[in-house]
């Protein structure tokens, strides 16, 4: 890394990736500052690690004396205190700018994709630190096994997960890069799902000469990207369950407590994974995982081991509790395809038990040009409640309200909640003993499955 000298003043820091750069730079050291409109976890963690943190409105004074001013993209351009560091002179870095710096002098494993790379980042950092090779690692998500998102390592690895949104990838420079599964989203920044796809393209492009690119064959997103650069100075290597030239996961079986696949590297046998979850994604995602780390060096062996005891990412497929005979789940899936997957291996795991779910829409144009698929991805369910919009940096679309996506599900029966009370309400009266209540999107929806347990008990 190159010198940092601080105070670092972080513009919402209490987000997942900011406050990974927060715990980072006060690992090494570096004082940090920092403001959020709301507090959470990661504010509290900051603040008792030595952050200065300010909850509330964002304000010119918050920045103090900071050296450098790091924001989200989420950030107006008109926040107060981005026209102070404007104002002052202070040097003003973008989030993914930033972790580009925090990298500098690593080999970067940067894991990328529409959906899947919270949960093979995370796979990818537990084999390594089971492998003693020590990485440092910023996670999209909390993980389990880890104990957290971040932390700096003393080895010379990096693993990042490389979000897509408004091009952040692009500041990365890895030398093995994944690529899940490329499938258009964020268009009310892409504008166009060419748009979208071109970005993997060029994100696929920056890996170093002589670097990995490993894609996912299943994926006609992720294979283009592949086969767009398979000519240039990188190796490409693909992966999945099918009709892949490289890394496959045969003879694979799905059950209620996990799923378990084979190896296979260039059609010879490496040997069998089991895995504590179930569902196809999963399985591709620790494909992708093993491929990573066994080229790295780590032993079959200690691959096989570590995916056999990992415990997944916090908010994916994550038990919450149990009251009255209804268990509590949660999971992060926001786009289709993912509630597709998560209900799929829902009804894998809870076969013959009734399963409702609590939706949270999550961004007005996600909900928007995805609207036919919104209305149709929830088979595997019995009841539907979906919450009013978490609207995120967005205004409403008109006709794409919460209320309007109710009224447009013809199966399973749906129905609307104003707020969280609401909704907590609704479940407990829907709940029997025996079902299963998952709380599905990735704003706050969590926050629901305490108070439905507190109801049922």
């Amino acid at each position: 890394m190159s010198e940092i000298g601080g105070p670092v003043h972080l513009v919402g820091i209490g987000g997942m990736h900011m406050s990974a750069i927060g715990q980072l730079l006060l690992e090494r050291g570096v004082a940090v500052s920092g403001s959020d409109l709301r507090a959470s976890a990661f504010t509290d963690r900051l603040g008792a690690m030595g952050a200065r943190v300010v909850i509330g409105e964002h304000a010119a004074g918050n920045v103090g004396d900071a050296a450098l001013v790091v924001t989200t993209a989420a950030a107006a351009d008109d926040n107060p205190e981005l026209a102070e560091a404007r104002r002052r002179g202070i040097p003003l870095l973008l989030r993914a700018e930033m972790v580009a710096r925090l990298m500098e002098g690593k080999r970067v494993i940067a894991v990328a994709g529409a959906h899947g790379k919270t949960t093979t980042s995370s796979m990818i950092a537990f084999i390594l630190v089971q492998a003693g090779r020590r990485p440092m690692y910023l996670l999209g998500g909390e993980s389990i096994d880890l104990g957290g998102h971040a932390a700096w390592g003393e080895g010379d690895l990096c693993v990042v997960e490389a979000d897509e949104y408004r091009r952040a990838f692009h500041e990365y420079e890895p030398a093995v890069a994944v690529v899940t599964n490329v499938e258009a989203d964020h268009l009310d920044y892409y504008r166009t799902a060419a748009a979208y796809h071109e970005a993997f393209e060029v994100f696929a492009r920056k890996i170093v000469e002589g670097g990995t690119l490993i894609a996912c064959w299943d994926d006609a997103g992720a294979r283009a990207v592949s086969e767009a650069i398979e000519d240039g100075p990188v190796r490409v290597e693909s992966y999945g369950t099918e009709g892949t030239r490289f890394w496959q996961a045969t003879d694979v079986a799905v059950e209620e407590t996990g799923a378990a696949f084979t190896l296979r590297r260039g059609g010879g046998v490496l040997g069998r994974i089991h895995l504590r979850h179930p569902g196809m994604h999963v399985v591709r995602n620790a494909t992708a995982a093993a491929a990573v780390c066994v080229g790295l060096g780590v032993p079959f062996e200690t691959v096989a081991e570590a995916l056999g005891n990992f415990h997944g990412a916090r908010r994916r497929f994550e038990t919450v509790g149990e009251a009255a005979g209804v268990l509590v789940m949660d999971d992060y899936a926001h786009h289709p395809t993912e509630v597709r997957a998560t209900l799929t291996a829902a009804r894998g795991r809870f076969a013959g038990r009734r399963i409702i779910g609590v939706y949270q829409p999550h961004t007005y144009s996600r909900i928007s040009y995805l609207w036919d698929e919104w209305t149709a991805c929830w088979e595997g369910l019995d009841e539907l409640i979906v919450l009013e919009t978490y609207a995120a940096r967005e205004v409403p679309v008109a006709g794409r309200s919460a209320r309007d996506l109710v009224a447009a599900i013809t199966r399973p029966t749906a129905h609307y909640a104003k707020d969280f009370e609401d909704a907590a309400t609704q479940a407990a009266a829907l709940a029997r003993p025996g079902d299963v209540v998952f709380t599905i999107g990735a704003g706050d929806v969590v926050d629901i499955g305490p108070m439905l347990l507190e109801r049922l008990r």
